[in-house]
């Protein structure tokens, strides 16, 4: 599986112009039904400059890119994303949010199964940035958005590591 999901993100990183990728990176999680998560991205800054807000904020943004793999004790699901993200930020320190797209196997659990593969991935999160390095920590919800029952949804807490390229 763990193949799989590697082969996946690879087959996305080059399929993106070498020039657009900014940066990779992992997140870890842990979220309903006990299910661990581990995911790998590249990422997009949009190309226009950050916009002013006032003080010292300024508005920006990137797409992310990931493959990633959940396990619980009863079952291994895969998950392919693509999210644009909005990002609030000042000097070092950022929040952001985010509503992108997913692709996941529908049996998450013995209790929890997904009436689609489709699913809206959705966060909010924090976080601090260095020269090269970026570090957060995610809410993350996804879900169908009610467009089949069931819509159990489930929810992770993330956190991300990125490298600036």
């Amino acid at each position: 599986m763990i193949r799989k999901i590697a082969a996946l993100a690879a087959a996305c990183a080059f399929a993106l112009p070498a020039r657009a990728i900014d940066g990779i990176g992992v997140e870890l999680g842990r979220g309903e039904d006990h299910t661990n998560l581990l995911r790998i991205f590249v990422t997009d800054r949009w190309r226009e400059a950050a916009r002013a807000l006032g003080g010292d904020w300024q508005f920006a943004g990137y797409w992310e890119i990931s493959a990633g793999v959940w396990d619980n004790k009863e079952e291994s699901s895969a998950d392919l994303g693509a999210t644009p993200v909005f990002r609030f930020e000042r000097r070092s320190l950022y929040v952001e949010g985010a509503i992108g797209f997913h692709l996941v196997q529908t049996h998450v659990s013995a209790s929890r199964t997904f009436s689609t593969a489709f699913q809206f991935g959705d966060h909010i999160g924090f976080g601090l940035r260095s020269r090269h390095w970026d570090w957060s920590l995610r809410l993350q919800h996804l879900s169908n958005a009610s467009i089949r029952r069931p819509n159990p949804g489930i929810n992770f807490v993330l956190l991300r590591l990125q490298y600036d390229l």
